[in-house]
């Protein structure tokens, strides 16, 4: 029997302002993937939800908060790495309270959407790109 492939769930967000940019955050020393830019989000739990997750995560993270209701499905990813699988819904979010804060030491940057290529980010972001320059 082959290897089984594991199957990592996350969710990612593009949060967008009102002047329609998108908050990346660049991934702290210490972290896998170290100093790329990525979308906000983060692993989903046992018993969670993608929008729960999400919800967590942008309060971990950031420090902000949004509604299941303000979370709009866009895309995903499927991308296999060495070690797993990942899969990744990307949501759109618009409505957020709260001015997003670096709480786990990444740095946080606003950019336009077509300004996201000029950001090294995991393989894994990199095609959500295009729907995004598509959508804003």
């Amino acid at each position: 029997m082959p290897d089984e492939t594991k199957i990592v769930c996350v969710v990612a967000c593009a949060l967008v302002d009102a002047d329609n940019r998108i908050l990346i955050a660049q991934r702290p020393v210490g972290k896998s993937m170290a100093g790329l830019w990525e979308f906000p989000g983060g692993k989903i739990e046992n018993g969670e939800t993608p929008e729960g997750a999400l919800i967590r995560e942008l309060e971990e993270e950031l420090g902000i908060e949004t509604k299941e209701s303000c979370l709009a499905p866009l895309t995903f990813a499927s991308h296999s790495y060495d070690a797993f699988h990942l899969l990744m819904p990307l949501f759109i979010c618009r409505r957020f309270w709260g001015t997003p804060q670096p709480r786990e030491g990444q740095a946080l940057k606003w950019v336009r959407a077509k300004q996201l290529r000029d950001y090294d980010m995991p393989p894994a972001d990199e095609p959500l790109i295009s729907h995004l320059l598509d959508y804003l």
